[in-house]
């Protein structure tokens, strides 16, 4: 498929997720994944879990997309819902939230557990990158797989190209057909010597947070 007949069906699964502490302390921001249309939404542990504590912020946020998305803040989060993290695993960086109210079935991104992504297939995100627009959509290719990354076993995932930033976190890295085939985890900007790099960014497999999901 195109990347806008992927973006049309999926975009309103795709929520804007906050994370605030309390007490006057920064939070933290990135984006889920609607995975069960009575509230469930998937997305990287940073995102609601304080690092000072390790514990999940006091109140996690989560937007639903708007009709349509004009740039106008005020409208285009206009559709807020409080939610609570159900389980959470740090090593992974995956999380799971529940809504407190579901008014409706919610659309939802299905979850590709397959296996069969390779090296050089083309894929979208959708996220809400800091300093950018809401509800962005971005593409690029896999660029290579890693395992164990950053030495934590079974955390297996797809190093892209596609461009990403830290809003997208938690977010979905979609395959041709519109399904969830990877988790937006982690993006490398800044090389050890301190030299500039670009489009080097991972997300975990599908197939390890659907496992996850059902332990």
């Amino acid at each position: 498929m195109l990347p806008r007949e992927i973006y049309q069906p999926a975009s309103p699964a795709v929520a804007k997720v906050m994370g605030y502490p309390g007490g006057g302390r920064k939070g933290s921001g990135g984006t889920g994944s609607i995975i069960r249309s009575s509230g469930y939404v998937l997305t990287n542990a940073h995102v609601v879990v304080d690092e000072q504590t390790s514990r999940p912020y006091a109140w996690i946020l989560v937007f639903l997309k708007p009709v349509r998305v004009t740039g106008d803040s005020k409208s285009d989060l206009s559709r807020m819902v409080q939610a609570k993290v159900m389980a959470y695993s740090q090593s992974l960086d995956l999380a799971l939230l529940e809504l407190d109210s579901a008014a409706e079935a919610l659309p939802v991104i299905d979850i590709n557990e397959s296996g069969r992504t390779r090296i050089g297939d083309r894929v979208v995100a959708i996220g809400h990158q800091e300093q950018g627009g809401l509800w962005t959509l971005t593409t690029g290719i896999i660029s290579a797989k890693v395992d164990n990354f950053n030495g934590v076993k079974g955390t297996q995932v797809f190093q892209t190209e596609t461009g990403l930033n830290r809003g997208n976190s938690g977010g979905p890295l979609l395959d041709g057909e519109g399904r969830m085939g990877g988790v937006n985890t982690a993006i490398a900007r800044v090389a050890s010597d301190g030299l500039l790099i670009a489009s080097i960014s991972f997300s975990l497999k599908s197939s390890v947070a659907a496992q996850w999901l059902r332990d």
